[in-house]
């Protein structure tokens, strides 16, 4: 592998600021408090309302004692379905901040979030939010926080809290002057005259401008001009913005950038660094291809298989795609994921897609070029679309299981019990029996039983009771048609059976 690129100036270090990531269940109000942070509105342009990518930004923020300190926000999505993303920020965050509703307490995505921040190992604070809403209960709050292990100051435990409005603003300088105190106790520094390295937190494709990554520099300076290296794609930086979208010129510790031309869609979570050139990057992604882990054994089985080709705007995306088709079960059907990649669904997607039988693309947030929608209806491929992940999670559970063979399932009616056989003509079993439970109907499919084991089974020819012919009796004695193979005695058992299809 090659090298990374030499340090070729005195270190300097100094203090850099904090890494905040914000978690917590859906709709607790993550992305409504990072938005009164930074004075925006970005939940509006949330597809649903909700986050679904993991998002950077940079503010600065004056302590009640006069401090003035930069944090770095990262904003991640609260749904189960991007729980990797979740365990991305984590990692790479420096300090959390656990949003918790007044009104709803500790959720299930809350307390993954804590898991996530637990395994990453940095301290968190937590912010319950919700106060000025009618339903808001800080004392119930509190105790669901105590009862998941969630210890906060003033209930026994050292975890520090401050009860928010994300929407109005009360108690958010507080909250940030808890997280500045704990950075404080970090003493997180850094060398800005290092070449920068960081860790990717997401890549996607710019339809106009390519291959696309948000970038977090952690220690070192990355400059215009410098080449980076991430896993087994490069990218020369010729253009850098903020997160704003402004151009700069070099981002220090802490900064998040967005960087523009890498060779290849850079794997979120994988560390990047500078080397000296193209050249160099070229041999480090060459190496780093080799050591790539083979590909894994073609699936065996003997279950029908449904496969799909997943498309989607973002690598994060695409993992939840994947977490969400993981949780679909069944022991009648595989689901098969036949390809995944990001960006727009192509002309290639569909003709990819048509060479495997049965094929279903599925996108996300992404758009549909007219000639593959063309392609795609004169070769009868499906594609289903989605930018909500609840519309992908409904989807999975109706079409796909739409999709799965049905079968016939028998279900027992009711049971009687042999008293007496009357005659026996070829298969036609002319018997006396006595009702035991549920019903018992004319044409009715019945498995004979002795013993608790089946013996054969009959289908009900006439049902006399009272001297009277009926469709279906429910109590008492009867006398019965049954036409069988097996030969029946008094003492045997007859189950009624419908068949169901399941």
């Amino acid at each position: 592998m090659a090298k990374k690129s030499k340090k070729t100036a005195t270190p300097d270090i100094a203090p850099r600021a904090p890494i905040v990531v914000v978690m917590g269940h859906i709709d607790h109000g993550k992305s409504t408090l990072l938005d009164y942070i930074r004075q925006s509105n970005v939940v509006a342009t949330e597809a649903g309302g909700i986050t679904q990518h993991l998002s950077a930004y940079q503010v600065e923020h004056t302590t009640a004692e006069g401090q003035k300190a930069a944090l770095t926000f990262l904003d991640t999505p609260g749904h189960a379905a991007f729980q990797k993303m979740r365990l991305r920020g984590a990692d790479v965050a420096d300090i959390a901040i656990l949003v918790v509703s007044a009104e709803d307490g500790v959720k299930p995505q809350t307390l993954e979030a804590l898991a996530s921040i637990k395994e990453a190992g940095i301290p968190y604070v937590v912010g319950i939010n919700k106060i000025d809403k009618p339903g808001a209960d800080i004392a119930k709050t509190q105790a669901s926080l105590i009862e998941h292990e969630i210890y906060i100051e003033g209930m026994g435990g050292d975890i520090p809290w401050v009860g928010i409005s994300a929407l109005k603003g009360d108690g958010v300088s507080e909250l940030l002057d808890l997280v500045i105190l704990s950075a404080d106790l970090l003493e997180l520094t850094a060398d800005r005259n290092a070449n920068a390295t960081g860790t990717v937190i997401e890549g996607l494709v710019d339809t106009k401008r390519g291959n696309t990554a948000t970038v977090i520099v952690k220690n070192g300076t990355l400059r215009i001009g410098s080449c980076i290296v991430s896993g087994s794609t490069y990218a020369p930086v010729r253009l850098m913005e903020d997160y704003t979208g402004k151009s700069i010129k070099e981002a220090g510790p802490a900064t998040p950038v967005g960087i523009i031309g890498f060779t290849a869609i850079p794997n979120a979570g994988d560390d990047f660094y500078v080397v000296t050139n193209k050249k160099e990057a070229e041999v480090a992604i060459t190496s780093a291809t080799n050591e790539e882990a083979p590909a894994t054994a073609r699936m065996q089985t003997s279950l029908p298989i449904i496969p799909i080709l997943i498309k989607a705007d973002a690598l994060g995306s695409l993992e939840a795609i994947e977490h969400e088709i993981a949780q679909f079960s069944s022991d009648r059907i595989v689901i098969k994921i036949i390809g995944s990649s990001v960006g727009d669904i192509t002309h290639a997607d569909v003709q990819f897609a048509s060479a495997t039988e049965n094929a279903i693309i599925v996108g996300f947030n992404v758009a549909i070029e007219r000639s593959a929608q063309e392609l795609a209806e004169r070769l009868g491929v499906e594609i289903d679309n989605f930018s909500i992940i609840y519309d992908l999670t409904e989807w999975i559970t109706t079409t796909l299981a739409n999709k799965t063979p049905k079968r016939e399932e028998e279900v027992v009616s009711g049971t009687a019990k042999i008293l007496k056989i009357f005659s026996v003509q070829k298969q036609t079993h002319v018997i006396g029996g006595c009702v035991e439970s549920g019903e018992i109907k004319l044409n009715q499919k019945v498995n004979i039983l002795r013993r608790e084991v089946k013996i054969g089974t009959g289908i009900i020819k006439n049902i006399q009771q009272y001297k009277s012919d009926t469709d279906m009796i429910t109590e008492g004695e009867f006398g019965m048609q049954l036409e069988t193979k097996a030969e029946i005695a008094p003492g045997d058992f007859i189950d009624s059976v419908d068949l169901v299809i399941t």
